[in-house]
């Protein structure tokens, strides 16, 4: 088992690596596939920095990569889950087909939804977004929907005026299908801190969120996942144009938890941007850091087993997701 290294603050640079190598877990469970980066909002954490303008035919998966990543995923036998990610998934032309063809064929399927796309009607193209729900529900989808806080101020103040409302209207929605309700369709929430700290303890805000959101709109779900902010893309540049850079990573590399290795979602999963190129993970896709010795490599080129226990790369923002409880895209981690 690798035991990663705090880094040396140095003025406001830091090391670019952890000191000790880190490597795959053995067995690769999971395919997350950022099928497209376009999304009807541009929130301030996002580090992907996603927005309805990413309009370049590069920033949105074809339909020849959707069949080859089809091909190639229903070939590896210790795949069990594909985790859709984007931007919004939703918004992707292929994003359909591919979710029932991998529900077809047995395999757990994760759509991290934003629920402000439910009521979206994409004024560009004229595509009406209501039918998320019904489709999600069809396929007994996992909806991960994100929604950075149970109050107004703090979601609006991340997403955007009329964020919040919106949220709490596609989130209903879903509940009107049966998610948060049946077990077969469960509804999990996603946390973001707002500002430049620790998310808190999950389990404690879980029960804060339940009651606000039930109390105030009869809104249930599942589980709420807490995620750090991780330190680049839109949030690293607003951290420095804040001044708040070098303590935030000061607060992520103090808290450094070493329980948190074996949870590292890296260490099962693998990462594919909408062109089909591999990473370790989204966060690595966003920093154009690929996998080492694998930097000009497609998904359809390696095997499951092959990529098993990689070397995975490693930067700074790797501590927002060993900080504390850690960070991984199911939540904490201890």
């Amino acid at each position: 088992m690798s035991t990663l290294q705090l880094p040396i603050l140095n003025g406001t640079h830091f090391k670019a690596h952890f000191e000790a190598e880190l490597r795959a877990a053995g067995t690769i469970t999971t395919l997350q596939i950022n099928i497209g980066y376009v999304c009807n909002l541009a929130c301030h954490h996002c580090h992907v920095e996603s927005s309805p303008a990413r309009t370049d035919p590069q920033d949105n998966m074809d339909e020849a990569t959707a069949a080859r990543v089809i091909d190639w995923t229903l070939k590896q036998p210790t795949l069990k889950t594909v985790d859709f990610t984007g931007g919004s998934p939703e918004m992707n032309p292929h994003f359909r087909l591919m979710v029932e063809t991998f529900r077809g064929q047995g395999l757990h399927v994760i759509d991290r939804c934003n629920p402000t796309i439910i009521g979206f009607v994409d004024k560009k193209t004229g595509e009406d977004y209501s039918w998320v729900p019904q489709f999600l529900a069809a396929n007994q989808v996992e909806v991960v929907a994100s929604m950075p806080c149970y109050s107004q101020e703090n979601v609006d103040a991340q997403r955007g005026r009329g964020a919040y409302d919106d949220s709490v209207a596609g989130l209903l929605k879903l509940n009107g299908v049966g998610y948060g309700i049946e077990p077969s369709l469960p509804l999990n929430l996603v946390y973001n801190p707002v500002g430049p700290h620790l998310p808190p303890a999950q389990d404690v805000l879980e029960v804060q969120y339940k009651r606000e959101l039930q109390q105030r709109f009869g809104l249930v779900f599942n589980e709420l996942w807490t995620i750090t902010n991780m330190p680049i893309k839109r949030w690293r540049h607003q951290l420095e144009r804040q001044g708040q850079l070098e303590p935030y990573m000061s607060l992520l590399i103090d808290n450094y938890n070493p329980d948190t290795i074996d949870g590292l979602m890296c260490r099962r999963q693998i990462s594919i941007d909408p062109q089909g190129r591999l990473y370790d993970c989204d966060f690595n896709q966003a920093l154009g850091m690929h996998t080492p010795g694998l930097e000009a490599a497609y998904i359809w080129e390696e095997t499951a087993d092959a990529l098993a226990e990689r070397v995975i790369a490693t930067g700074d923002h790797c501590y927002g997701c060993t900080a504390g409880c850690g960070s991984s895209c199911g939540g904490a981690i201890t």
